[in-house]
């Protein structure tokens, strides 16, 4: 008898394992432009800031693209085209 319970727990276990490597999140992604006059990682930055302000939980960002803008041979600013992901809850 011991031995029929320690098989049905393994087998609950194993189906509780399943459930959770097959239980998927659904996420969004949204588009951000966002630039600073400092550099690419805090125009990155500025991205995500920008879209925590109507996102939760935010879990990734891809840089799509990078550009800067030229003065007189001086960078003056810098942007970013950014692909933020985040889970729906």
């Amino acid at each position: 008898m011991k031995r029929v319970k320690s098989l049905i727990l393994n087998c609950e276990l194993n189906i509780i394992n399943l459930l959770k490597i097959f239980t998927m999140k659904m996420v969004k992604v949204i588009e951000v432009i966002a630039s600073s006059d400092k550099g690419f990682t805090e125009a990155a930055q500025n991205a995500v800031a920008e879209a925590a302000k109507t996102v939760k939980n935010i879990k990734s960002i891809y840089i799509e693209n990078m550009n800067a803008n030229v003065e007189n041979n001086q960078i003056v600013s810098y942007a970013v085209n950014a692909k933020i992901s985040f889970e729906i809850d």
